[in-house]
């Protein structure tokens, strides 16, 4: 078989995950390799996710390694056996790229989402005309059936938050991307009007950062999404970036991440409660910010 060109983040992750397996102890790739009975070269592919591993083989290094967390053991086994054959495969070719079809197989493995965003409304949580406006906007010479192939897509990635199972979604959102006019006026007060449907589902909790927060957690000024996994080791976040939007893996920067997205939490104002009061002048939540806003727009 031959190796991989292009291996998905899953594929990679896989990888490092058995890499970072083996340095924890100060194992060399050719002495976890001969136990296995894999060359050290056949070993480091496999932790670059250039090719495959069977479950046994990833049993065998886990033993090796003393490691004996079960969970993320048969985590390691599950992602080494699954195809990665997701909707998303049906978007193999341009415009679209592995990053985005990246996003929807981790979106897919998440049990929780945990969004920031400076200037603009997450992308789960977006309307069709606002992702229009937004491409058009930050893609002028982009052309249209490519600009309908992205929203496409994006709505495809939606339909995981009303699924039977969905995972937690959860996002901060700073005040700004709620008062940006380059959407227009209807579209954003139909964006906003569809945030607050949203929050009607038992799963979902967005929460607004204002321009007049008390205290801000500083070191983060970029946009990210955690994606949570079942497993905590096996979690990711990605950050969004004009030149290049990362993975982030690393444990420690992880831990980081987390802790950021905790510490936005606890400055922004409550989630939105669609079904609590809704007198403005007394409210100091979400929902009081946005519906003072939607008088504005």
């Amino acid at each position: 078989m031959g190796l991989r060109g292009k291996p998905s983040q899953r594929q990679r992750r896989l990888g490092a995950e058995l890499r970072r397996m083996r340095e924890d102890v100060g194992l060399t790739a050719t002495k976890a390799g001969a136990e296995v009975g894999l060359s050290a070269a056949h070993l480091n592919h496999i932790e670059a996710g250039r090719t495959s591993i069977s479950p046994e083989k990833i049993r065998g290094l886990a033993a090796f390694c003393g490691c004996k967390q079960e969970r993320l053991i048969e985590s390691l086994i599950a992602m080494s056996q699954s195809n990665g054959r997701g909707w998303w495969s049906e978007y193999e070719h341009p415009p679209h790229n592995q990053a985005v079809r990246d996003l929807a197989e981790l979106e897919s493995m998440s049990v929780r989402l945990r969004a920031f965003q400076w200037v603009n409304v997450p992308g789960m949580l977006q309307t069709p005309e606002y992702m229009r406006a937004l491409f058009k906007a930050g893609h002028p010479d982009m052309p249209a059936e490519n600009r309908e192939q992205f929203v496409e897509f994006r709505l495809r990635r939606q339909r995981l938050l009303t699924d039977p199972k969905p995972p937690e979604f959860h996002a901060v959102i700073h005040e700004a991307a709620l008062r940006m006019e380059f959407v227009g006026r209807e579209v954003m007060q139909r964006q906003v009007e569809h945030m607050v449907e949203m929050a009607c589902l038992p799963h979902v909790k967005i929460q607004i950062l204002p321009f007049r927060t008390e205290a801000y957690p500083g070191g983060f000024g970029c946009s990210f999404v955690c994606f949570d996994a079942a497993v905590a080791e096996l979690s990711t976040v990605y950050v969004e970036h004009p030149a290049s939007s990362p993975f982030v893996i690393d444990q420690s920067n992880l831990a980081q991440f987390s802790d950021a997205f905790a510490n936005l939490g606890a400055v922004a104002l409550p989630p939105i409660a669609p079904g609590a009061a809704s007198n403005v002048s007394v409210r100091r939540d979400s929902l009081g910010l946005i519906q003072r806003l939607m008088y504005d727009l």
